[in-house]
């Protein structure tokens, strides 16, 4: 089994950097790729900490995050490009269809509206599990940055319908960094009891 101080060292370089990816992930054209990688080495770096720990739900509830993210990004594009196809053959661009703009703008912001709730509402449960897994990780490493982090996600997922939310998650994106990298090199040790003197 690996030393919990080693687990904490690799979860604070791998995690450090990964986060680094992460706010790269704003850089057109391989900033997609980057992002991935990023959250791949999150997630690394979250399994380390969670063997330093010994509470591998710390790791269900981040893995449960990026996962329903991922299901998430997948199926509002599906939703958005299907919907875009379907309604352009049948809204009046099609073969051989009258031409009713109206009603292919109509079904079009119909369309975008579904995708968009859809994504917000998957987006929302991952934050919220995203939350969990950061505030179980300050509560047993002791580091204040991730309960931050897991807030402004959460926050930034709710308020994001308005768009003023990507501006928290880009925010908790560039704190995710100091919170890795404020990752102790060994667990906290309890607190001891103290002894009181009789009277």
């Amino acid at each position: 089994m690996r030393p919990a101080v080693q687990s904490l060292s690799e979860a604070k370089t791998l995690g450090g950097i990964g986060a680094i990816l992460v706010v790269l992930g704003l850089v057109p054209s391989v900033g997609f790729v980057l992002a991935i990688v990023g959250w791949v080495l999150i997630l690394i770096a979250v399994d380390r900490v969670s063997k330093a720990v010994n509470d591998r739900t710390i790791f269900n509830n981040v893995l449960t995050a990026v996962i329903l993210a991922i299901i998430g990004s997948v199926v509002a594009g599906l939703l958005l490009g299907f919907g875009l196809f379907f309604t352009i053959l049948g809204g009046g661009l099609g073969p051989g269809a009258p031409a009713d703009p109206f009603a292919f703008f109509s079904q079009l912001l119909g369309v975008f509206i579904v995708g968009l709730v859809a994504f917000w509402l998957v987006m929302i449960f991952s934050a919220r599990f995203l939350r969990r897994g950061y505030d179980a990780i300050n509560s047993r490493l002791n580091v204040p940055m991730f309960g931050t982090v897991g807030k402004l996600y959460f926050y930034g997922a709710l308020l994001s319908i308005i768009l003023v939310g990507f501006i928290l998650i880009l925010i908790a994106e560039i704190l995710q960094i100091v919170a890795f990298f404020s990752i102790p090199e060994s667990p906290p040790q309890p607190a001891q009891p103290t002894a009181t003197t009789p009277l």
